[in-house]
């Protein structure tokens, strides 16, 4: 029995997003060529990006696959929040890698959130960051508009990690 928030699981891999949610778009260059699409893939879907990126992440699996379950944090001590989710689906394709997961109970948001690496015909591997959300908790509804900005800083933040990691490997 599925323990997500949220009645529209899979629409960042399927579209569209749905009504009634603050949406996120981010897509980003982050590497040429196979090798650095390869590189970025597994990044991704190792959950090696988001630690990079300074969140904690405690997966029930060491790689990105449906039903695995994931808490991310983020924050020190008492103002650190802890973010339970759920993976809804995950792709490894020839050109595609990536993953999205969806809220559970205890999430201060209710949604869903894709990152997916990409390589192009012309060679650019390309990150890119789905979601949508609202708030679900008391303190998400209290910061109001301030959890979009967030959201989109979060996404850029990624992308330079996954970019950084990526050139360096």
């Amino acid at each position: 029995m599925s323990t997500l928030t949220y009645p529209e699981v899979g629409a960042t891999r399927l579209g569209p997003l749905p009504d009634g949610y603050h949406h996120l778009h981010h897509r980003a260059p982050v590497g040429r060529g196979r090798a650095e699409f390869e590189a970025a893939g597994a990044a991704v879907t190792e959950w090696r990006m988001h630690r990079a990126a300074g969140a904690g992440v405690n997966a029930s699996a060491a790689r990105a696959a449906a039903g695995v379950l994931v808490e991310v944090s983020a924050g020190i001590g008492r103002f650190r929040v802890t973010a339970p989710c759920e993976v809804v689906w995950a792709v490894y394709e020839d050109h595609r890698t990536g993953f999205a997961y969806g809220t559970r109970a205890r999430h201060p948001e209710r949604g869903e959130e894709s990152f997916v690496v990409e390589l192009a015909d012309d060679g650019t591997v390309w990150f890119a960051v789905t979601a949508f959300s609202r708030p679900a908790l008391w303190y998400a509804r209290l910061a109001g508009p301030l959890v979009p900005l967030a959201q989109r800083w979060y996404a850029r933040r990624l992308g330079n990690v996954l970019r950084r990691s990526v050139s360096a490997a």
